[in-house]
């Protein structure tokens, strides 16, 4: 009852500053952008479901994101719908077309998908104009095809459960209703990943990965807030799974191998 009574305090007070917009503070604003770069790339698409003939533009919007090296892709249509997957390398690519023909174009080093929205990662040595176009195209031949954009995988939200615990269940109450929407506009996201100790253990997605700004995005934003709402965490710490720590090695040698030759 106590912890049923807590989670619905909580909600209360979410609710009361939902009319208010959070944003995560940067002592850098260097680091942040009070308004988005968009730039509009229309393809016009001739579509024609009957005998009447309609022209439709099939748009696709790009933003930049705190992360340079990270850019945003805006289809106009749903992308997951909900939750986001990441695509840290190719070979993780194996459920999504899509994501495997973007793997294609020179540079780009991880795909993410949002639920309306794809983020793409490129190395250092490659320039966005060598990128952008051959994106976009294979975007719009993509969804123009119809394809579903993964198959045999599901994109679970990480809504709470009755059985989790009481603290638990705060914060993954806060992640998805505060924090998540707001990363994922910057075309990343955060994952649960446990809590131990006090410590609240997350893994940054998307654009997350690798952004100068990350760690004050961490323990600014997202440590302030978890600590305002729940005073039993103390800590906010980023984790990486194992896969990725080791796929980041064979990456890092791979790029010193090629700055050398």
């Amino acid at each position: 009852m106590a912890a049923s009574f807590r989670r619905t305090i909580l909600k209360l007070m979410l609710l009361q500053e939902s009319s208010r917009s959070f944003r995560f503070s940067v002592k850098d604003t260097s680091q942040c952008r009070s308004l988005w770069s968009v730039h509009k790339h229309g393809i016009q698409v001739q579509q024609s479901p009957n005998k009447q003939f309609t022209v439709r533009w099939l748009s696709v919007y790009t933003e930049d994101t705190p992360n340079p090296r990270s850019l945003k892709f805006l289809p106009g249509k749903p992308v997951l719908g909900t939750g986001t997957l990441d695509f840290p390398n190719s070979n993780s690519a194996d459920c999504s077309s899509l994501a495997r023909n973007l793997f294609q174009v020179e540079g780009v080093k991880s795909v993410f998908f949002g639920p309306d929205f794809i983020t793409l990662t490129k190395t250092n040595d490659v320039e966005w104009a060598d990128i952008k176009q051959h994106a976009i195209e294979i975007i719009i031949k993509f969804f123009e095809s119809g394809e579903p954009v993964t198959t045999g995988v599901t994109h679970p939200e990480s809504n709470a459960s009755e059985e989790e615990d009481e603290i638990v269940s705060m914060i993954k109450e806060l992640l998805d209703t505060r924090i998540r929407p707001t990363v994922q506009e910057d075309g990343g996201d955060v994952i649960f990943k446990g809590f131990e100790d006090g410590t609240v253990k997350l893994k940054l997605v998307g654009s997350c990965t690798g952004c100068p700004s990350s760690s004050v995005t961490l323990k600014s934003g997202i440590q302030n807030m978890l600590q305002f709402y729940i005073p039993e965490v103390d800590d906010v710490e980023q984790v990486e799974d194992e896969v990725d720590e080791v796929n980041m090695k064979v990456f890092l040698d791979l790029e010193r191998k090629l700055k050398d030759s």
